[in-house]
C-alpha cells in the first residue's frame, strides 16, 4: 500500500487501526450510505484503507477527491490574476446535492499547513474566500450537523518536516505518526473501545455544563479578562453526537473538547492567543483583540497581523464569536509540546474560541430550528469559522449564571471539580 520510502515508516498495522477508528467512531459509515471523502495525494496509504474499511461497513459508493501540493502552488504561481476571485462551484454543488441525500462526509488531513506562506496574501486571501463563498452550500450541511462527518490525518511528509525541521525527513515523518497515532488513542490495545471510555467521559463533562445553564464565562488569566456570554438555548456537546440523520459520529478525530455556541451580542472585555494560529498557509501568532458588545474593535498581531485583519474583514460575522470550547491542559496533545500548525490538533490543546458560523446542533432542538430563530437566539453567521486558542495552564474560567453567582469551571487550566 505504500505510495514511496516514507510511507514504509509509518507502522502499517497502526494505521490499519487508523483506518477503522475513522470509519466506525469518526464517520460511522452506516450500510448503503454513500461517502465523500476529500484528502492530499500524500495520504494515499490511509486512504486506500479507509475505502476498505468503508465498504467492510456497507458503504454504497466512495468518491475520492484528492488534492495537491504542487498543483496547488502552480496555480498561485502561474494563474491570471482573475483566477483568484473563482473557485470550483460544480464541485462544491455537487459535493452539496451528495450530503443532500444523505451521503457522509470524511477529510484526510495531511499537506504542510504552511504551503501557502510564500505566496501573495492577497491571492490567498482572495481564493480562501471565493472557496468559502463557492463551498457554503456544502458547508451548511456539516454546519448544520445534517449529516454524519469526521476528519482525520496522515503524516504526510511535508508537514512532517514543517513540524521537525531539524531532522531527517524519514525520522520526521516516524516521530509525527507517532504523535498522531498517541492523539487518536489508536496506541491502545483496543482503540474502539479506549474511544467508548474517552467520549463517556466528554459526556460527563458536558452533561454537568447543560445541567448548571451557565448565562456565560469568564475567562481570567495572562492576557484574558473576557467574558463570553452563550447562546440563548444553547447547548454543550463534546465526543460523540448524533448527527440530524439520527447517525452518531464524532466529526473530530482527535477531540479533547466541550463546546457551545456563544451569544454573538454578548462577548466583552479582552483576550490573547497562548498559542500560534496556522490559517491559509500563514502563521498569526502574538493574537490580542477586544471585543465589545459581541464585537471585535481592535486586533492586533506580533506576526501575521495582516492576515488576521483579511480574516476579520471576511464578512460581517466574522468579528463575533461562533464557539467556545473547553480543554484542560493536562489533555494529550498540550502535553505533548508540540505545535501541529493544523487547528484539528492545536485546538485540542487548550481552551479556545471560534470566529465565524455557529453550529446548529449546539442548541437545544437544533434540529428544527431554522436560521432565523438560531439568529434570535444569539447564533452567529459566517461563511468561516476559524479557531484560536487562549487557554493554558494559568487559565481560570467562572460559570456566572442566570442570576450573578458564579460557580469554578476551570482553575489552573483543569477541570475545578471531579466527576
Amino acid at each position: 500500500m505504500g505510495t514511496g520510502m516514507n510511507a514504509d515508516l509509518i507502522d502499517a498495522e497502526k494505521l490499519d487501526k487508523l483506518a477503522e477508528v475513522a470509519v466506525r467512531i469518526g464517520a460511522n459509515i452506516q450500510p448503503g450510505q454513500d461517502l465523500v471523502l476529500t484528502a492530499p495525494m500524500a495520504a494515499l496509504p490511509l486512504v486506500r484503507r479507509v475505502v476498505a474499511a468503508a465498504y467492510r461497513a456497507g458503504a454504497g459508493v466512495v468518491t475520492p477527491i484528492f488534492s495537491d501540493e504542487e498543483i496547488t502552488l502552480a496555480r498561485y504561481r502561474n494563474a491570471a490574476p482573475e483566477s483568484f476571485d473563482r473557485a470550483a462551484n460544480w464541485l462544491y454543488d455537487g459535493m452539496a446535492s451528495a450530503f443532500a441525500a444523505g451521503a457522509a462526509r470524511m477529510a484526510i488531513v495531511g499537506d504542510d499547513p504552511m504551503l501557502l506562506s510564500e505566496e501573495d496574501p492577497d491571492k490567498v486571501a482572495r481564493a480562501g474566500k471565493a472557496n468559502s463563498i463557492a463551498y457554503r452550500p456544502a458547508l451548511e450541511h456539516i454546519a448544520g450537523f445534517d449529516i454524519n462527518w469526521s476528519i482525520a490525518s496522515y503524516p504526510a511528509p511535508s508537514w512532517a518536516r514543517r513540524m521537525f525541521p531539524d531532522l531527517p525527513e524519514d525520522q520526521a515523518v516516524a516521530r509525527l505518526a507517532d504523535a498522531i497515532f498517541a492523539a487518536s488513542r489508536i496506541d491502545a490495545d483496543d482503540p474502539v473501545a479506549a474511544w467508548t471510555a474517552h467520549n463517556a467521559a466528554l459526556h460527563a463533562r458536558k452533561d454537568w455544563l447543560n445541567d448548571h445553564r451557565f448565562a456565560a464565562l469568564h475567562f481570567s488569566g495572562p492576557g484574558a479578562d473576557l467574558t463570553v456570554g452563550l447562546a440563548d438555548g444553547h447547548e454543550w456537546h463534546g465526543g460523540a453526537s448524533e448527527a440530524k440523520n439520527g447517525i452518531i459520529c464524532n466529526p473530530n478525530i482527535p477531540t479533547e473538547e466541550v463546546f457551545t455556541t456563544p451569544h454573538a451580542q454578548r462577548v466583552e472585555g479582552r483576550v490573547r492567543a497562548t498559542k500560534p494560529l496556522s490559517h491559509q498557509g500563514s502563521l498569526i501568532d502574538g493574537i490580542e483583540v477586544i471585543f465589545e458588545g459581541g464585537k471585535i474593535t481592535k486586533a492586533s498581531a506580533t506576526r501575521g497581523e495582516e492576515v488576521l485583519h483579511r480574516l476579520l474583514d471576511s464578512d460581517e460575522g466574522a468579528r463575533r464569536l461562533g464557539e467556545v470550547a473547553l480543554v484542560p491542559h493536562s489533555s494529550p496533545i498540550s502535553q505533548s509540546g508540540l505545535l501541529f500548525y493544523n487547528t484539528l490538533y492545536d485546538e485540542n490543546a487548550a481552551c479556545h474560541i471560534a470566529l465565524g458560523q455557529c453550529y446548529a446542533k449546539c442548541f437545544l432542538d437544533g434540529a428544527n430550528l431554522s436560521v432565523d430563530e438560531i439568529a434570535a437566539l444569539g447564533g452567529n453567521s459566517s461563511m468561516i469559522h476559524v479557531d484560536w486558542m487562549i487557554g493554558g495552564a494559568e487559565t481560570d474560567i467562572d460559570g456566572i449564571t442566570a442570576d450573578g453567582d458564579r460557580v469554578p469551571v476551570f482553575r489552573g487550566g483543569e477541570w475545578a471539580s471531579d466527576l
